[in-house]
């Protein structure tokens, strides 16, 4: 399990802060300022770096290391804070999580809130916890990645945020969409535990949030709480029944084993027929080849969260 918390002085640290121009609904600017009035008057030092480009995070954040910074923040949605996280991992330094996407789900499990207002409230006083977090290939994940229809989710969600904005809806109204125009199944071969299962389905999951699963209405938040990953295997092939289960998870009222095989394991293997193809983690999207490596790094990640938090939320 993720280990207790220690306390830890906020008033002795240098911190730096990378916020995502791009991310959420929330001006930069308007982030920017919040964060020097609030949480500048606790640091010893505070420097705002702001971006663009969510390319540029992760060098961001080594050089906020490289810099002597006792703590980075970052202040995105998750695929801004996965960035930030997967450059920090296995370091010395201390990750601030300050959400501003869409889901915020990261923050969400932390404990720390979904808004920029919500997490400064709440980080008045904080301690440090090592948390677990995955890995697929060379690339951290906080909260899942996934392999078939979620990533051409992802691609027509972004035609739909470019005309309509972002929001929850918005994002609910692209996967039907995408799924709607599903036409090829997944041939998906896992090994885990030390047995070899083979899937034909059109969407698979590695999930390492046990909020969102709990959100999902899904089985497996214990055994993520538990330092495992939980892999979820669609049984549906077709777009009508996907767009069915789909629609379940989005009310958190999914049949669980009617519509996935469930797979608990700290290491795991996905190849797929399809070598070059497009994973989808914490939101954002990358051109992998197969097979796909998840594992968990145990207590890989130092994060601030409220000091009246036992755990995560």
């Amino acid at each position: 399990m993720d280990e207790e918390g220690e306390r830890f002085d906020l008033a002795a640290a240098r911190v730096c802060v990378i916020i995502n121009a791009g991310s959420g609904k929330k001006a930069a600017a308007e982030i920017g300022q919040k964060l020097r009035d609030r949480l500048g008057p606790l640091t010893s030092q505070l420097e705002l770096r702001l971006t663009h480009k969510g390319s540029n995070l992760a060098d961001m954040a080594r050089q906020a290391v490289e810099d002597g910074f006792d703590v980075i923040g970052a202040a995105g949605g998750d695929g801004t804070q996965a960035a930030v996280a997967g450059a920090l991992a296995g370091t010395d330094a201390v990750m601030a999580v300050i959400p501003g996407g869409t889901f915020n789900y990261f923050s969400r499990d932390l404990g720390i809130g979904q808004h920029v207002d919500e997490a400064l409230e709440r980080l008045t006083r904080v301690q440090k916890r090592h948390v677990h977090v995955g890995q697929v290939n060379d690339t951290v994940f906080l909260n899942n990645i996934s392999l078939g229809a979620y990533p051409e989710i992802l691609k027509h969600r972004e035609n739909v945020y470019d005309r309509w904005g972002r929001s929850r809806m918005a994002a609910y109204w692209s996967a039907v969409a995408a799924l709607w125009n599903l036409r090829q199944p997944l041939s998906l071969s896992v090994r885990a535990n030390g047995e070899a299962r083979h899937f034909t389905t059109a969407l698979a999951f590695v999930a390492k949030s046990a909020y969102q699963v709990e959100a999902f209405g899904l089985e497996g938040a214990d055994a993520i709480r538990d330092g495992h990953l939980v892999l979820m295997v669609a049984r549906a092939h077709k777009p009508w029944p996907l767009i069915r289960a789909a629609v379940r998870l989005a009310l958190g009222r999914s049949a669980k084993y009617a519509d996935f095989d469930m797979i608990i394991a700290d290491d795991m293997v996905l190849d797929s027929s399809r070598k070059r193809q497009l994973v989808a983690h914490d939101g954002e999207k990358t051109l992998m080849t197969a097979p796909f490596h998840a594992r968990v790094l145990d207590r890989g990640l130092a994060v601030l969260v409220p000091a009246d938090q036992e755990g995560a939320a």
